[in-house]
């Protein structure tokens, strides 16, 4: 047999493909990383090469000619020398036996087991994953599967096991056939880590609330039993990496060993110098707590395999869609000690970015030359990416706070911050930021700051968390931030925490935001597309440009029954709570409902004469307008998603209950009866008019209606939502009926068409039908 010495010994067997363990020490607890190696290539399915499977603290258990690979439960623990103590904890809460091997030799203390069945079988899941997305029900085919060996190595530390496995099944659902030769046969690469437990001396840093720091999962969060009677049992860790001064002394000093991260030799250049650029800019921040060059980025040397765990890498994933890019991590299950940082940046988001700046632009002029303004554009975006996603494997959480200040961090979801020049035309010369913001600076000083001997370290810690808050710095986390306006309990609620918005004043910048989009719609010309490109293209260009305002839409709505707070410890002096001044939510209502104006909602009629059928073998897809047209473009489907847009953050349920609740507290604030009359005095209740402009005011108003009748027939929504939807209904019910006389066969049509739909709604309220709300294309990633 062929051996391969290292953490775990490995002997493989060439003539029958088996691969064999030797263990040695058993009872020894070391790190277990399942992953996938080769992926599937479906954003949809959410399985992409690189990905990171469970981190577990596991052990070898012998029972005879038996070995069990045995996961601990380091979750639940007591910090006590009393052995007794530790014991109660142990025997309260279950292992995992992830494994069994039986054994094939033996040598006195050492053993050989067979395990290549176990490496060969789904460990990661995919199967699992796709029964849950409904793509059919596969199983692991171990005659179609084996021990990869050119990515199966033994290194001191750890050992790597990488196999091909073959997943047979009949499919069911439409995204696997779209990735692979034959959906009935999936065969993708599952890898396996053996780690050796780091080395002592790491000290973990308790999670702090305020600080920037990836939030714990609630229940994996460790739990001490030991903890004395009035101190909290969960103690949560932060995660970071191992990062101590050579000199503790020095205000300045080497790292001991720097954090080291390697760019995947696939990214193509002029991509990959980009994302060396954006991830190096994190060296900004360890200099500023006062390390020198602790933090490198290189390219991976070309006999290395990323998902060795020595390696923290930043890996270039290719989809057959656009979708999230990501920053995962190895870690100590025990201290939260980050071992391996593992950034997944999907390459199409470059793609998208260009297509952002095509459609600001319109810059193809018939000479067919290219101005360099794109490229730029999409490269800055790229490095901001880079950092963003890579500043995740550093521990940090998403700060959506950033953006009201100033662009202060890497870490919030930026949108290109894109002006007009002197001459009316887009500049973008402002899109992204360069380097890194004031708030990654201070919550890497936080975190990874080796203090001097005799220092507090929380004390210190404390005073740079008020010192951060003192400059002005806000932090809103990934968990009050988003929201999904179609979810009964979605709707956030703090003015500064949104995605993809800009400025301090989210009304103002939604303001300024629809005069761009409205200069951008009037220049939209077959310029937004190269030559020789069919014409039906200028629609995917069109998309984002005509929803340009969809997320700042969001940012104004949050202050409409919105509440200012912070993460507040007792004495820190933060204001845990403040309301929105009503004054500001009103403004944002009525900049809301501005957006619903037939004005902004028409498309320009020489750019819908541009706009051609599909031609064959260029499809449709999810990236277009949805239409009631068949394959015709449907400009009042799309003036109906982006109505539907607004509509979903004023018609929020979540959103009414907060209204209500506050002026229940205070009259002065608007309620929801307030927002509810507005929305029908821009719809329903405004004077018709005729031709395109009546059009698309009963388009909005079917939008409008479609949401209110969902308000109040859902269980779920608060009852006083539900009846304040409902005597809204009926008013509008009792209105309707006054119209009979309209002379317009349209606008008659129309009224009758709404009134039977509130009938229907008192009539049978558990069957209602007929209003499906327009779906919008996919924005997020942008």
């Amino acid at each position: 047999m062929q051996y391969l010495q290292g953490f775990q010994n490995l002997y493989w067997d060439d003539t029958g493909g088996r691969l064999y363990l030797e263990i040695t020490a058993f009872e020894q607890p070391f790190i277990y990383v399942s992953s996938l190696s080769s992926g599937v290539g479906s954003n949809d399915l959410g399985l992409d090469r690189g990905q990171l499977g469970d981190t577990r603290l596991a052990r070898f258990s012998r029972v005879g000619d038996k070995v069990l690979l045995m996961a601990d439960n380091p979750v639940y623990t007591a910090r006590s020398s009393n052995a007794d103590e530790r014991r109660a904890v142990e025997e309260a809460f279950a292992r995992s036996a992830l494994a069994s091997f039986s054994v094939v030799a033996r040598s006195g203390d050492r053993v050989l087991v067979d395990g290549t069945d176990y490496f060969v079988s789904d460990v990661h899941g995919v199967a699992r994953r796709l029964k849950d997305r409904e793509e059919g029900d596969y199983r692991a085919d171990p005659d179609r599967s084996a021990i990869y060996l050119p990515r199966t190595r033994a290194f001191p530390d750890n050992t790597e096991v990488d196999a091909l496995v073959t997943l047979a099944g009949e499919p069911a659902g439409q995204q696997l056939a779209t990735v692979t030769p034959d959906p009935r046969s999936l065969s993708v690469h599952q890898h396996h880590s053996f780690v050796r437990l780091p080395e002592p001396g790491y000290e973990p840093l308790p999670y702090d609330p305020r600080a920037g720091f990836i939030d714990p999962d609630y229940d994996r969060q460790r739990v001490d039993y030991a903890a004395p009677i009035g101190e909290p049992v969960r103690q949560p860790y932060a995660w970071r990496h191992r990062l101590q001064k050579k000199d503790p002394q020095a205000e300045r000093s080497e790292a001991v060993e720097p954090i080291v991260y390697y760019l995947d030799r696939g990214a193509p250049e002029p991509v990959r110098s980009a994302l060396m650029e954006g991830a190096a800019w994190w060296n900004e921040a360890f200099e500023a707590a006062g390390y020198d060059n602790a933090f490198q980025v290189r390219l991976l040397p070309e006999d290395a395999d990323p998902m060795d765990v020595r390696y923290n890498v930043i890996q270039w994933v290719h989809r057959s869609t656009r979708g999230w890019s990501y920053g995962a991590s190895v870690r100590d299950p025990r201290t939260q000690e980050i071992i391996k940082g593992h950034v997944t940046l999907g390459s199409l988001r470059v793609r998208q970015d260009y297509l952002l700046a095509e459609g600001l632009l319109a810059p193809y002029a018939e000479d067919g030359s290219v101005p360099e303004a794109m490229l730029d554009f999409a490269l800055a975006r790229i490095r901001q990416l880079a950092a963003h996603e890579l500043g995740h494997t550093l521990g940090l959480e998403h700060n959506f706070a950033a953006s009201a200040d100033g662009r202060a961090s890497v870490m919030d979801y930026p949108h290109p911050y894109v002006i007009l020049d002197a001459a009316g035309e887009p500049d973008l010369s402002q899109a992204y930021t360069t380097g890194l913001g004031e708030w990654d600076k201070r919550a890497i000083l936080l975190g990874y700051q080796h203090f001097p001997d005799g220092v507090d370290a929380a004390a210190a810690r404390e005073q740079i968390v008020r010192d951060t808050y003192a400059a002005g710095l806000h932090y809103v986390a990934d968990v009050h931030s988003r929201g999904d306006a179609f979810a009964v309990s979605a709707g956030p609620a703090h003015p500064l925490g949104s995605l993809w918005d800009n400025g301090s004043d989210p009304v103002q910048e939604l303001n300024r935001l629809m005069d761009l989009r409205a200069n951008v719609l009037a220049r939209f010309s077959e310029r937004s597309i190269r030559l020789g490109r069919p014409l039906a293209q200028l629609e995917d260009v069109l998309v984002p440009m005509y929803l340009l305002h969809r997320y700042q839409l969001q940012a104004a709505a949050t202050l409409i029954g919105g509440q200012v707070f912070s993460y507040a410890l007792r004495g820190d002096g933060q204001v845990p709570v403040a309301a929105v001044l009503p004054a500001e939510q009103r403004a944002a209502l009525e900049a809301l409902l501005a957006t619903l104006a037939p004005d902004v909602l028409a498309m320009p009629a020489d750019l819908l004469a541009l706009i051609p059928p599909r031609p064959p073998g260029y499809g449709g897809g999810r990236e277009l307008f949805p239409r009631d047209t068949g394959y015709v473009f449907d400009p009042h489907a799309a003036a109906a998603t982006a109505a539907g847009l607004t509509l979903d953050m004023l018609l929020n349920p979540t959103r009414a209950v907060r209204m209500n609740n506050n002026q229940a507290r205070s009259a002065a604030q608007p309620g929801f009866p307030e927002l509810l009359d507005a929305v029908l005095k821009r719809s329903w209740y405004a004077e018709p008019a005729q031709g395109n402009t009546g059009a698309l005011q009963r388009v909005v108003n079917m939008e409008a209606l479609a949401r209110l009748l969902r308000l109040a027939r859902t269980a779920e929504v608060q009852p006083q939502v539900r009846a304040e939807s409902l005597d809204a209904l009926l008013a509008l019910h009792g209105w309707l009926e006054q119209q009979a006389q309209v002379v317009s066969p349209a606008w008659r049509a129309h009224y009758r068409f709404g009134r039977l739909q509130i009938q229907q709604l008192l009539d049978t309220p558990g069957a209602l039908q007929g209003l499906q709300p327009h779906v919008p294309p996919p924005g997020s990633p942008i």
